[in-house]
């Protein structure tokens, strides 16, 4: 995956930040935006072909924080659409466990990374019914109580309906060990730079999400930087110990990492940053992005595509997210 995003690099010839600024300065940012999407979209395509030509029915998708798995699995649904494929797009945060039966961290604290967070009987019982073609009532999960929720959705599959679920636990074996494994198609997204800072200095993918998931707390869920830094240690645990260790399951991987996404984000992230008080045990963290982000000129991001990946963090996308 890392070798197919330095190989697109070299096809938009630009492989460090200056070079990317050269870009902005000459003005040709919306060719650079419309050929990566362009590169980004034909291997979405090449993805659905698979899932159309193996016949699959179940479509699993899995990846760390802030990797664009909720875009990608629209952008994926367009594409099955294309050929003839009905997808039902389903998350699977519907099928957690009542509150009271969610397991706690080692603070206390209800866990919501675990596997065991999830009912996994209800999941596989679900997934079972429907790919045996029978109506199954979906449960949507309501987070301000803590409870499943039935509001009268109904779901049959018909000869072309195919399931699109994602969720952290997508690829874990445990969360599909009763499931057909020839009905299920698995997909790992992450985001994996392939830009350099120079010669010598590569730029960490966990900074890029970092930003990203910053950027859309802010909007979202009204989070400072400072909470999303503050929180960003307990997500990465719960990566190492629930999403990586899966990636070899996956049947098919995706990077959903834009060459030209940190001067669009620098726009959202800086004045957040700023926010950061001196005081604040995220200070230095806050201030070493800052100087990050230093490299690269900003840009309009109004011409950033409506379907692209980085609208699920800077808003102002096509997909409900």
């Amino acid at each position: 995956m890392l070798r197919k995003s330095e190989d697109w690099g070299r096809k938009l010839q630009i492989t460090c930040v200056g070079e990317l600024n050269d870009i902005i300065v000459k003005g040709d940012m919306n060719k650079l935006m419309l050929l990566q999407e362009a590169m980004m979209e034909k291997q979405i395509a090449e993805i659905a072909q698979e899932i159309y030509e193996g016949d699959r029915k179940l479509v699993l998708i899995a990846g760390p924080s802030s990797s664009g798995k909720t875009t990608f699995s629209n952008r994926l649904s367009v594409q099955l659409a294309s050929f003839g494929i009905i997808p039902h797009p389903i998350a699977m945060d519907n099928f957690f466990k009542e509150r009271k039966d969610t397991p706690l961290d080692e603070n206390g604290k209800f866990d919501f990374e675990t596997i065991d967070a999830l009912d996994l009987e209800l999941l596989e019982s679900t997934m079972t019914r429907l790919l045996n073609g029978e109506e199954v009532d979906m449960p949507t999960f309501d987070f301000t109580v803590g409870a499943k929720v039935y509001d009268g959705t109904k779901l049959k599959l018909g000869k072309n309906d195919v399931i699109v679920m994602e969720g952290i636990h997508a690829l874990n074996p445990a969360s599909t060990k009763t499931l057909p494994k020839d009905s299920c198609y698995k997909i790992y997204i992450s985001a994996l730079t392939q830009l350099n800072i120079d010669e010598h200095n590569r730029i960490s993918t966990t900074d890029t999400r970092l930003i990203r998931r910053m950027i859309r707390d802010a909007r979202t869920r009204g989070h400072s930087a400072s909470k999303t830094i503050e929180m960003w240690p307990s997500v990465r645990r719960g990566e190492e110990k629930y999403i990586f260790p899966y990636q070899e399951e996956a049947d098919a991987v995706f990077n959903s990492a834009l060459i030209y996404e940190l001067p669009a984000l620098k726009t959202f992230a800086e004045p957040l940053l700023f926010g950061v008080s001196e005081e604040s045990d995220e200070y230095y963290e806050a201030k070493r992005l800052l100087k990050f982000l230093d490299y690269f000129l900003g840009i309009d991001v109004q011409s950033v595509p409506q379907n692209s990946i980085i609208r699920e963090f800077i808003g102002g996308g096509c997909f409900k997210v």
